[in-house]
Order: structure tokens, then sequence, then C-alpha cells
């Protein structure tokens, strides 16, 4: 497994790139399916509960995002965020086994107008691997680009644990 993270503030985006030892079907599976989402999706510390996955363009992802660790309980409320978070993206493309797109609302931070980010996944066979790049535009703030940037390092290595052989 190799792992790479690349940040480019000029462009907007923050991009994770990830080879697993897995098959494309077992990766596009983890993003696709309410149980694959709810087994990785979100920081450590948190669990998310799926309320509906229509895995199409325009279709809905709704989920909650619930603190479950002490840290990230004692964090949430010393931020005045709830510990269980209605959240939800809607699919804007989908290429079995290569690649889908998303809006993600954000919506969740106290004192910020709610707005969308847009983040793209493409799958690759390489070999006997699979090789995932994820590229997801920044937050309106560096510190909250800082603080998503961290948070997706967390729930990646929820994947580098499940791939490891």
């Amino acid at each position: 497994m190799t792992t790479t993270q690349t940040e480019t503030p000029k462009r907007g985006t923050v991009t994770f790139d990830r080879t697993y030892p897995a098959t494309l079907e077992e990766v596009w599976e983890l993003w696709t399916t309410k149980d694959g989402f709810e087994s990785w999706w979100g920081p450590e510390g948190f669990s998310v509960k799926v309320h509906e996955l229509d895995a199409r363009p325009g279709g809905l992802l709704r989920y909650d995002m619930i603190a479950s660790a002490p840290e990230q309980i004692a964090f949430m409320k010393q931020a005045g965020m709830p510990l269980a978070t209605p959240s939800s993206l809607t699919y804007t493309e989908l290429t079995p086994q290569s690649r889908l797109a998303y809006r993600h609302a954000v919506d969740f931070i106290p004192g910020v107008a709610p707005y969308n980010v847009s983040s793209v996944v493409e799958l690759r066979a390489e070999g006997g691997n699979v090789r995932m790049t994820v590229t997801i535009d920044t937050m309106h703030s560096e510190e909250w680009t800082k603080r998503t940037s961290m948070g997706w390092e967390s729930q990646l290595r929820k994947l580098d644990k499940r791939f490891q052989r």
C-alpha cells in the first residue's frame, strides 16, 4: 500500500492518492453500498448511519456523522457542534468501478453560511492493486481545509487497515 497527499491551494483542491491490494469491485462497493460506506466513512472516532443511498447521477446519500470516541465528543462539545450531524451528498457522476463524483453539503459549521464542495474519486486497476485518487475542493478557510484534510487522512487510515495483507 502506498499513500501520498498533495495540496494545491492555487487550484482550490486537495488530492489523496492510495494504492490497495484489492479489486475494483471491492473498492467500488465501499463507495456505493450502505454496508460499504458505513464500514469506513468518517474520521477515526466517528461512525456513520446511512439513511438513504441512491448511487446514480442526481441520487442522494443521506447519513448521520456521529462522534463516538471521548476525544471527538469533547471536541464537538467545545466547538459548540452537535454530537450527531445529518449530512448529505448528491452524486453528480458514476462510471461503475472507475469514477464517481459528488457534491457534499457543508451546512454544519457554526457561523458559516451553507455551501457545497465537490469531490471526485477515480479508481484504476494496476496489476493486482487498485489505485484510488480522491480530489476534494478546499473549504472556506485554511483552518477548515486543514481540518478536512486531517479528517480525510483519518478516514483513509480505516481503508488502509482494511486492505492490509
